[in-house]
């Protein structure tokens, strides 16, 4: 494809995905709709871009790699309307691109900005109506892992309060340029409901997790002795000499509604 010749770039974690069955199957778990909101998080050389055009005409794409915006500008120009907005995907404020229409967001998210890319989407929870990405393979297990599995923690947590998460499928590395040392895997993540997340405080809610699995041998009374003490682990219905691992979502969250405010 006319200038997509340069190499990824290492340094920007770029791995180009590039076989066409793996992108089919990211359409078809997308399955985009006429009045829907698309925007594509690091378009790269356009692997997912240019489909997602083809069948639904219009797209956002947000892509850090200067080197990157014309060649996409150029091959989309009898695709579809492509709207690039050169940015890190940290810096964009979701809910104020959205103006009112949820967005539907889509990516192959590079594994060393992953986790920062997922918080960051969650600040934006109420103005986003799904997400479909791919990232490694590790990260969506953690993401999607039930209580008591050995990659239960932090993430799983935070992601499973605020949203339904729905692991899709793995794709291994030959699907992409250059291939990656691990398998990635295909996730979905819809936002709740807000009414339905029960959450009182958001910022007491994210401090519990954080110590909660912050030394994850510790049982709940020792590891959140700076927010909360013993009694008040009791009163939410929790046994304070479990560890973090086995508690269920819905227990952080009433444990969290219990704690005193900070």
């Amino acid at each position: 494809m006319s200038g997509f010749g340069a190499p990824a770039k290492k340094s920007l974690g770029q791995h180009f995905l590039h076989e066409r069955g793996v992108v089919d199957r990211i359409i078809l778990a997308v399955d985009p709709k006429p009045c829907d909101r698309l925007v594509e998080i690091g378009p790269g050389q356009g692997a997912m871009t240019f489909p997602l055009l083809d069948r639904h005409g219009a797209l956002t794409a947000i892509e850090f790699d200067r080197d990157l915006l014309a060649p996409l500008t150029e091959a989309a120009r009898t695709r579809g309307e492509l709207t690039l907005i050169h940015a890190n995907v940290l810096d964009v404020d979701f809910t104020a691109l959205a103006a009112g229409t949820p967005l539907r967001l889509v990516g192959n998210l590079p594994y060393n900005l992953s986790s920062p890319i997922l918080f960051h989407a969650l600040d934006h929870a109420a103005a986003i109506r799904d997400m479909v990405f791919m990232l490694q393979k590790e990260v969506v297990d953690r993401m999607a892992a039930p209580p008591g599995s050995k990659v239960y923690g932090r993430l799983s947590v935070m992601l499973q309060a605020w949203c339904e998460v729905t692991a899709l499928f793995t794709v291994g590395p030959g699907a992409f340029r250059p291939p990656p040392k691990v398998d990635s895997a295909v996730v979905r993540l819809v936002p709740r409901p807000p009414a339905s997340v029960g959450i009182a405080d958001p910022a007491r809610f994210s401090a519990i997790v954080r110590d909660a699995f912050g030394q994850r041998r510790k049982t709940l009374r020792n590891a959140l002795s700076k927010l909360c003490d013993e009694a008040t682990i009791r009163a939410a219905g929790i046994d304070p000499q479990v560890r973090a691992e086995q508690l269920p979502v819905a227990d952080f969250i009433r444990l969290a509604n219990h704690a005193p405010a900070r």
